[in-house]
């Protein structure tokens, strides 16, 4: 699961998008993307036609760097829910932008699941202090469904 419980005073919940290629499977992909764009060009050694097709194969392999890095830069999102004493806090960190922040006295919350209401399916909010924020929007279907239910029994603890 993309989150991890901190049970340790104070709590902590921090919830990260999944990675579906790590950093090795992104340096495997560039490797395989210039060897089998080049695989071609090796029958045009020592024409000038090399030279007209090379550019464009190095052009697809910059696009493609560039694409998979702005993927792991837009990915660079986190949250943290914190429980210190009777104060729970929701800290929102974006990839780009301010750190979006919601605290609530700890008895007051309450977690919700929007199954068909929300922007996503089954999703999931914590309201109190007259305010409702989401949690956990990044996260697969199946994963706030177990996130729910976890939150809840965390919220039933003293």
């Amino acid at each position: 699961m993309p989150y991890r419980w901190t049970l340790t005073e104070p709590t902590v919940l921090t919830l990260w998008p999944h990675r579906s290629l790590p950093r090795r499977g992104f340096a495997a992909m560039i490797l395989m993307a210039f060897t089998l764009g080049t695989l071609p060009l090796y029958g045009l050694l020592g024409t000038i036609f090399l030279w007209g097709i090379l550019p464009f194969i190095l052009a697809m392999v910059a696009a493609l760097w560039w694409a998979l890095e702005r993927s792991y830069r837009d990915g660079d999102l986190c949250e943290d829910l914190t429980l210190d004493g009777d104060t729970l806090r929701l800290t929102h960190r974006p990839a780009r932008g301010e750190v979006m922040t919601w605290e609530c006295n700890a008895y007051w919350v309450r977690a919700d699941m929007h199954v068909q209401e929300g922007p996503v399916p089954h999703y999931v909010t914590l309201t109190g202090n007259g305010r409702t924020v989401e949690i956990g929007r990044f996260l697969s279907e199946d994963e706030r469904k177990v996130l729910f239910a976890e939150l809840v029994d965390f919220l039933k603890k003293p």
